[in-house]
């Protein structure tokens, strides 16, 4: 079956382009474990699991990853050095990281993590970049 051209060209920008995503994660202590980086919408921000997410060995200073085919949106980065290899963030009896991490836009950390909207960032259907600066304490 056909569509009609009108027909067609309606339902055209319900198709969402996806954009690249340029992660560049800056003051990484030293050269132990792996970055793992990951691009949250609100529902999984500050979870294990995001929608996107990568791995990549640690260097001392700077590291990038891209996301290819992201889907306008809002979303927040949120980056730790796992210097154990254990895929999770390793935090104190107190519940404070014990290993470096950062998230987009640099949000205060008061007394626990930042809020989602104090990371947030709209991604639109052009390819962007981001930088996250890892905090060690």
């Amino acid at each position: 079956m056909k569509l009609p051209l009108t027909m067609f060209l309606l339902l055209l920008p319900c198709v969402a382009r996806a954009a690249a995503l340029d992660v560049t994660v800056t003051n990484i202590p030293d050269a132990t474990g792996n970055i793992r980086v990951a691009v949250c919408t609100k529902a999984e921000f500050l979870q294990p699991d995001c929608g996107y997410h990568a791995i990549a060995p640690s260097w001392a200073g700077q590291v990038s990853v891209t996301f290819g085919d992201v889907r306008p949106g809002i979303y927040a980065v949120q980056v730790f050095q796992d210097r154990n290899a254990n895929q999770k963030l390793d935090t104190n009896f107190l519940g404070m990281p014990k290993e470096p991490l950062g998230f987009s836009r640099n949000p205060p950390m008061h007394f626990g993590p930042p809020r989602f909207a104090d990371a947030a960032f709209s991604l639109g259907t052009q390819n962007s970049a981001v930088s996250v600066a890892l905090r060690t304490k």
